[in-house]
């Protein structure tokens, strides 16, 4: 069988690295990991799955699912505290800095997003001058799925408000499914964002103030049996909160370090590793 477009035009020429955060996903990680087969040979350079101290068996599961791809480089790691979905994202984009991949894509471990939806924007995307690539679930073309009208509709304010206040349209604040470049990674500082649930709010607001170029694509989302870790009203009074304080104190906002962790260390523990046997 003959390679895709997208197979010749990346194959290993371009470094991609696949980051999953993970906490209490054991029944969604094996079915995150078998989106591998939905990418071509040479897309995915190495795969990391980056567990925040889950009390379940996600880690297991990991390691179980990631023995069915033997031919993709990856490892399963422990954050060595809690450092919680932003702490997560800034293990995973130190890696990526440090081990010179070109790109990190955030697939996040609750099976919500899909990686094939990437796929066909990743060659403009590439050859554009864009800084990241990030799935919106409320721009035209996206699919929900059981996701409530509620939720929808919030989604809808807050997104407004943000373009408001970043001066340009946004589709979505915070989908479980972006690509970033790490060279435009290296000239932000993400340490400083928030290392809970708001970190992307933070990061869109943050890269946005340092003129980064951001290009939204439309993904499918459903909500089966994921387990939200998000409490609705105190999740909105915060992140209204955190906008209004960057539209009215701009400066004070930016130069702040709102991660709660002056160390900035975000040690992770490799917990199980596989080698390729031929890149994927």
């Amino acid at each position: 069988m003959g390679q895709s477009s997208l197979e010749q035009k990346t194959g290993s020429s371009v470094r991609n690295l696949l980051f999953v955060p993970m906490y209490n996903c054991e029944r969604q990680i094996p079915r995150v990991i078998e989106q591998l087969a939905d990418v071509p040979p040479g897309f995915i350079s190495e795969m990391i799955v980056v567990d925040n101290r889950s009390p379940d068996g996600g880690v297991a599961a990991a390691k179980a699912a990631l023995g069915r791809f033997p031919d993709v480089p990856a490892k399963v790691m422990v954050n060595d505290g809690n450092y919680g979905l932003g702490g997560s994202h800034k293990v995973a984009f130190n890696y990526a800095i440090e081990h010179g991949f070109d790109n990190v894509i955030v697939l996040h471990g609750d099976d919500q997003g899909a990686i094939a939806d990437l796929l066909p924007f990743f060659e403009p995307f590439r050859n554009s001058d864009a800084d990241c690539l990030l799935g919106a679930r409320f721009m035209k073309g996206a699919r929900l799925q059981n996701y409530s009208l509620f939720r929808t509709f919030g989604n809808y304010v807050f997104n407004t408000l943000f373009s408001v206040a970043g001066g340009q349209k946004l589709y979505d604040l915070g989908s479980g499914l972006n690509l970033y470049r790490v060279k435009s990674l290296t000239k932000v500082d993400y340490l400083r964002n928030a290392n809970d649930l708001t970190f992307n709010y933070y990061m869109i607001l943050n890269t946005l103030a340092a003129g980064w170029k951001l290009r939204f694509f439309p993904i499918s989302w459903r909500e089966d049996d994921q387990v939200s870790n998000v409490k609705l009203f105190k999740q909105a009074r915060r992140t209204l909160g955190l906008v209004l304080q960057f539209m009215v104190q701009r400066q004070h906002f930016l130069g702040t370090d709102h991660s709660g962790k002056p160390d900035r260390q975000y040690p992770s523990t490799v917990v199980y590793q596989q080698p390729a046997g031929q890149t994927r």
